[in-house]
């Protein structure tokens, strides 16, 4: 029972802070003419979100493996509730933009600290299922918690969103403090090599994440206005989002299960060389009118089981400095998703948005081969 408490809480709270990035994108145009700015110009309102995280995540992944998990995480929920209500308050765009900006910050230090505590806490052999379960808040977040987000804000506006984040972060915060139990934290050794940490040892752990964000989202940013110009409808575009989404739940499910079944280091595989050929599957289906629906459902489900098994991984790889490396993980996400926008659209505006798709399979070979060539053997051992 104290188990699925748990469970249940990082769910919740990786449903919140999802929601809480995602949200703002439908928002825009209200926050745009409530402040009389241009849509573009209260889009720096989510960039200021992402940037917030990439920065603080590294240093707080320092800072929780150096005193404890459990502190980090309820501190940053209070941070994060406070950082929302000022974004309810925000009476122009430059006060919301630092409102958010505070947001991605204390974002960047809860959800690592999630990660790490429930994959700590798991049972023998569940790490990845924990992991999973607990990542399935932060996607449900998207097709569930963003639309009822977006739906309040024309009815109540869009500073009770905020207000309503706010208030549920700040009633988990002392629920996580009680559910979590900071373990004996392992020493961190000042000569990096004493536990296997390095920069080159992180970046090469990292490098994966980053092909694979890239492949995905380079993809995933572009899918709506791809299908638009394609002359799907917007129920049509509407149910493919919703198809895409529930594989990829999915997916992030069946990744947890790989990562305890055959190791993380062969679900990692299945994802990335899945995730390339899901890619040219699409094009084909995309050019023959054919099972469309289908080809994003399994392109969508093989790339999922990716990031639970990443995680798996890095616990067992860094078992001295769980936090920081997950942290550093997250942001080499958000990296990839910066660097996908920009190829995807380069892609798109040269050829369509078919162009994108043998330019994100290539990507998610060329991490299946770097993780082969520099990871596998040498992170096998480590998946017992």
């Amino acid at each position: 029972m104290f188990s699925l408490l748990r469970l249940a809480a990082a769910w919740i709270t990786l449903f919140l802070i999802g929601t809480d990035l995602f949200v703002v994108s439908p928002l825009i145009p209200l926050i745009a003419g409530d402040f009389h700015v241009t849509v573009r110009g209260a889009g720096l309102a989510v960039t200021a979100f992402s940037l917030g995280y990439v920065v603080a995540a590294p240093a707080f992944g320092h800072l929780a493996d150096r005193v404890g998990r459990r502190r980090i995480l309820t501190c940053c929920l209070a941070a994060f509730a406070l950082a929302n209500l000022l974004t309810a308050e925000a009476g122009s765009l430059p006060a919301m933009i630092a409102a958010r900006l505070l947001c991605g910050i204390a974002a960047a230090g809860v959800t690592p600290s999630i990660y790490v505590l429930a994959g700590s806490a798991a049972p023998a052999g569940q790490r990845g299922t924990w992991i999973a379960i607990v990542l399935t808040g932060l996607l449900s977040s998207l097709p569930l918690g963003a639309p009822i987000g977006a739906m309040a804000s024309l009815r109540l506006g869009w500073p009770v969103v905020f207000i309503t984040l706010a208030a549920g972060t700040l009633l988990l915060a002392p629920v996580h403090y009680g559910l979590w139990k900071d373990t004996h934290l392992p020493s961190m050794p000042r000569d990096g090599r004493a536990d296997g940490f390095s920069g080159t040892a992180l970046a090469r752990s990292l490098a994966p994440t980053v092909a694979w964000s890239t492949a995905l989202y380079g993809m995933y940013t572009y899918l709506a206005a791809g299908l638009g110009n394609a002359g799907y409808s917007p129920a049509a575009i509407a149910e493919t989002v919703f198809v895409y989404g529930t594989a990829g739940f999915i997916g992030a499910l069946l990744g947890g299960r790989l990562a305890d079944r055959l190791g993380p280091v062969a679900a990692i595989q299945i994802s990335l060389i899945g995730t390339g050929a899901g890619f040219l599957l699409l094009r084909l289906a995309l050019h023959a009118g054919l099972l469309v629906a289908a080809a994003f459902a399994a392109t969508s489900l093989l790339a999922q089981i990716f990031f639970p098994a990443q995680q798996s991984l890095l616990l067992g790889t860094f078992p001295a400095r769980t936090a920081t490396a997950l942290s550093w993980n997250n942001s080499a996400l958000f990296l990839g998703m910066a660097l996908g926008s920009v190829i995807g659209g380069q892609a798109m505006a040269f050829g369509g948005f078919t162009a994108i798709l043998p330019i994100s399979a290539a990507l998610a070979v060329l991490g299946w081969a770097g993780f082969r060539r520099w990871l596998a053997p040498a992170a096998a051992p480590s998946t017992a």
